[in-house]
Parts: structure tokens; C-alpha cells; sequence
């Protein structure tokens, strides 16, 4: 089975094709990738633009797609850009430094990748006072002062979110049913800070809690405070026929994020489990590798999805030790931040874009459309 989030404009998107220009200056050195390419190609017009980017962490194989995206638009466009990010994504205080000190470079433009959407609401203050456009992209700052960011490039996590369930459902849904007393559905997400992983953790809560509702039982989520709060409706703990347990590691690493996902895999009534992104997914893998519990069935152990790729995550969707994964496309998204900064510089109009998110499993994971995005 493959789904597929389509992109779109997103509803309400902010119109930014103001004549004001970009308003950091081209003075700025940069020791990243583009210098080379902006020398060699002066056709591609718009005149010597220099970009800051600030991405969540240089550790993942996800953060090296976007980069790589990023990397191929400098070439295209002729732009000088510096590329910085903190060692992982936990590091909020070392990117928050990492964003002022792009803006004290007077940049053309900025993009970034928010690891804590509140923790950067000063520095985007900042960036408006100083005439600095802002892009944001695999994750948005809801609360950005008015006028900072002037567009946002991301999935739509809480349909990616979506998708994770209703690809799970139909494989649980039986178990669910038969049940004889309560059983539980994990998920493990790296935050409850950053607005596309607080988006994907919801849209899989809604989803699952809406499919098995319709199938006449209840359902009650615990564990991580931020998301229970969220939850309309919770059904009360003692009673529900599902628990939803939502747990989040102290800091975004596999190590703490196996420990998540051991607590919830060593209770004898979960039938499946999510990880909501490439960390917590690998989290979930190398709690297996312990528990050896994961399975393609509840009869057999414990029905696993993932989130996003990499070779462990591919290398698991591929043998069925996971049953499937959603990928987004983070090359798309670091290559249109670039092209949306150089826009408008050149007084275009720009607005935020969903990118595409696919469900793969074993049987689709080398469809012509879907490999691209899986990035090793």
C-alpha cells in the first residue's frame, strides 16, 4: 500500500512578495558551500546574494539530504551560503547562538530549521529589526513575530502523522478487537518543542484514536505531558479498552530514545509501536535488538513503523523487522528554502509550501517515486 501527502499551497499561506528587498548586505563572509559556485556563475542573475543557514543538527543523514538540497541551489543560482547547525538537536542553546550569530553577519536571507520554536523568538526579533528574511523549513515557528518569517517550507507532519496510523491500523485492528482486557499502542517522539514533530506526534494520536474509536472502543493517551494535553476527548486510563503511551528521552539521541521504547516493548499488553522521526525510529530498532519483539503481526510480538530514512531504517523496512516507514523529502525542502530566500531578494512573491511525505514498505520502497527520498 502507498499514500502519498501531496504539496500543496497551505491554507492561510503569508503572501511576501514585498518590494522592501533583502536586507542584510552582501558583506558578509562565508567559509560554506556556493562561494565557488556564485564566482562561476554570474548568468544565473540576481547578484551576489549571501545566505545563512541554520540547520537542526550536522548528525543525522536526514540534516546531510537537506544540505545536500541546499548545496545543488547555491549551484544553481549563483549564491555564496553558510551552512552551520549544532551537533544534535537537543543542543537548543548552541543553535539559538549559532541563528544570532547569522544574523550578525548581515545576511541577504536566513533559513532555518527550528530545533525549539520558542527558544528562537528573540533572534527572529532580531531579524525583523535588522531587515533580515527569514525562511523556515522542515519545521515553522507558529508564534514568529508578525512579519519575520516570510515563508515556510515543511511537510505537512500532522497528515504524515496520519499516514503512520492509518498504514498501522489495518494491521492491529484485529488484535484490537479480540482483545480480552487493554492494550497498548507506544509512540516514542524526540521533543515536545519542535512544531513538526509535535505536529507528527498529534496527527498519529488523532488518527489512531479516531480509527479505533469508530471501531466502538475507547481510548485514553498517557505519558508525555504535552501531548495528553492536547488530546480532545481522553478516555480515562483504568477503563480504556487502547492506551496511546507517548514517551519522549531527555535529549534527542538513539541511546535514550531505545531506552523510551524498551519501557513501552517490555510491557506484556503493547501490540505496536511508532518512532516519529530517524532517531527515535532508530531508537525503537535498537531496543529490538534486546527485546527481539518486533514482528509483522501482533500474534507474532510487536508491529513496528517508523518515520523518515537512513540505512538502518531502510535496511529494517526492507527484511520486515518494521513493517513500513514515512519518508519526507528533505533535499526538496533545504533546495526550496534557498530558491524562496533568492525569490525574494529578487522581489518575487513567495508563501509557505507542503512538501511531499510517502508511506513505504518492503514491497514499495523502490517505486521510482519513492526511492529518491530515502536517503541512506
Amino acid at each position: 500500500m502507498k499514500k502519498k501527502v501531496l504539496a500543496v499551497l497551505l491554507g492561510g499561506c503569508m503572501a511576501a512578495g514585498l518590494l522592501a528587498g533583502c536586507g542584510g548586505g552582501n558583506d558578509a563572509a562565508s567559509s560554506g558551500k556556493g562561494t565557488d559556485a556564485a564566482a562561476e556563475d554570474s548568468s544565473s542573475g540576481g547578484g551576489d546574494y549571501h545566505f545563512e543557514v541554520v540547520v537542526k543538527s550536522f548528525q543525522s543523514t536526514y540534516w546531510q539530504a537537506a544540505i545536500t538540497g541546499i548545496d545543488a541551489a547555491a549551484d544553481e543560482l549563483g549564491v555564496d551560503i553558510n551552512t552551520t547547525g549544532p551537533n544534535a538537536e537537543s543542543d537548543i542553546a548552541d543553535q539559538v547562538n549559532m541563528l544570532n550569530n547569522a544574523i550578525s553577519q548581515a545576511p541577504d536571507g536566513i533559513a532555518l530549521a527550528a530545533n525549539d520554536q520558542s527558544a528562537v523568538l528573540p533572534s527572529l526579533q532580531d531579524a525583523l529589526d535588522a531587515g533580515i528574511p527569514v525562511v523556515c523549513f522542515d519545521t515553522g515557528v507558529p508564534d514568529a513575530p508578525e512579519g519575520s518569517v516570510i515563508a515556510t517550507i515543511a511537510t505537512d507532519n500532522e497528515s504524515a502523522g496520519a499516514v503512520a496510523a492509518e498504514n498501522m491500523y489495518p494491521v492491529i485492528k484485529d488484535a484490537i478487537a479480540n482483545a480480552s482486557g487493554q492494550v497498548r499502542i507506544g509512540e516514542v517522539n524526540q521533543d515536545a518543542t519542535s512544531a513538526n514533530i509535535s505536529g507528527r506526534g498529534m496527527g498519529f494520536i488523532n488518527k489512531m484514536k479516531e480509527l479505533i474509536e469508530a471501531d466502538g472502543k475507547t481510548v485514553a493517551v498517557i505519558g508525555n505531558q504535552y501531548y495528553v494535553d492536547q488530546v480532545e476527548n481522553n478516555g480515562d486510563e483504568g477503563s480504556a479498552d487502547v492506551i496511546i503511551e507517548v514517551a519522549v528521552p531527555a535529549q534527542t539521541t538513539v541511546e535514550l530514545s531505545a531506552t523510551e521504547a524498551s519501557n513501552i516493548m517490555n510491557k506484556e499488553d503493547t501490540i505496536a509501536i511508532f518512532g516519529s522521526n530517524q532517531v527515535t525510529a532508530e531508537g525503537v530498532l535498537t531496543a529490538n535488538q534486546n527485546l527481539s519483539v518486533l514482528a509483522a503481526t501482533p500474534d507474532e510480538g510487536i508491529v513496528g513503523v517508523g518515520f523518515d530514512a537512513g540505512a538502518t531504517l531502510k535496511a529494517a523496512v526492507a527484511d520486515g523487522t518494521l513493517i513500513g516507514a514515512v519518508t519526507q523529502a528533505p533535499v526538496d525542502q533545504g533546495n526550496l528554502a534557498i530558491h524562496a530566500l533568492y525569490d525574494y531578494c529578487e522581489g518575487k512573491e513567495v508563501s509557505d509550501i507542503a512538501t511531499d511525505s510517502y508511506w513505504y514498505d518492503a514491497e514499495t520502497m523502490n517505486d521510482e517515486e519513492i526511492a529518491p527520498n530515502l536517503y541512506d
